[in-house]
């Protein structure tokens, strides 16, 4: 990876080998960062057009895997062509997820309408995608959102159980609980009846848990999907305020990295 990433629209994939975590093998291209770099909110309104351009810009810099954020796909018609169009730059996998309807972040959660796709539906949108693939390696990775919607295990592990017989090539399981709990319950009841399908997590809000403890629960990656961006704003906001109190830049010089070694940072051919 180049070092000089910014992290603001690409975030951090863990990948499981043998049994350990190859840290930041791949590369997430969040749809949350990427709305907010470009000043949008988290709503899909950044179209793919515009995401696809990021992918280019990323993979400027980078050899690593890239891990697509596809939100909900969009109609299965539409999802179709982003399936061929991500296959066609070079992306390793699309995650999308089971809702339907206007987007809101899923750490909201019941706190804002919410709605689950119907199974029957999702399934088609897997397939359809499955079947424009040129090449075995792209894979489609099935978000189920039932525990974030208070849906229930047994919702979760049924749209799992559909979603890979659909053509599925990897589950992610999303939670906004403060713990692990629920996490580790699905994947060790999932694995109890599949031991090959790739099981994705994104520890935000269980964010106590290590890789190893997911490891043992037979998850294959872990996503830091948003704590690059996250961190950086906050230095960011910091060192503009900073500038308005002071009226000049030397308070916070020693809060920058230098421009000399921002240069050494950006390659040259």
């Amino acid at each position: 990876m180049h070092s000089g990433l910014t992290g603001l629209i690409a975030e951090k994939t863990c990948v499981e080998h043998n049994g350990e975590f190859d840290q930041f093998d791949a590369m997430w291209i969040s749809s949350l960062c990427d709305s907010t770099a470009k000043g949008k909110p988290d709503i899909e309104l950044v179209d793919m057009t515009s995401r696809f351009r990021t992918i280019e810009d990323v993979m400027e810099v980078t050899t690593k895997p890239i891990i697509f954020d596809g939100d909900s796909g969009g109609l299965p018609e539409h999802f179709v062509y982003t399936v061929r169009s991500l296959e066609r730059m070079g992306v390793s996998a699309v995650i999308i997820e089971d809702k339907v309807g206007l987007k809101k972040n899923s750490l909201f959660g019941t706190e804002v309408k919410q709605t689950q796709d119907s199974i029957e539906h999702f399934c088609e949108k897997i397939a359809a995608g499955k079947k424009v693939q040129l090449t075995d390696s792209f894979m489609i990775i099935a978000r189920i959102e039932s525990l974030i919607l208070e849906q229930g295990m047994e919702d979760a592990l049924t749209r799992a159980r559909a979603y890979v017989k659909a053509g599925a090539d990897g589950i992610m399981i999303h939670s906004r609980s403060k713990t692990p709990d629920e996490i580790l319950e699905f994947c060790d009841k999932f694995r109890a009846e599949d031991k090959t399908t790739p099981i994705v997590v994104v520890p935000t809000t269980y964010n106590t848990v290590t890789e190893a403890e997911l490891g043992a629960h037979g998850v294959n990656v872990v996503i830091y999907a948003n704590q690059l961006t996250r961190s950086a704003f906050p230095a960011m906001e910091q060192t503009a305020k900073d500038l308005l109190i002071y009226h000049r830049a030397k308070e916070v010089d020693d809060k920058l990295m230098s421009i000399k070694k921002i240069l050494t940072l950006i390659d040259e051919l």
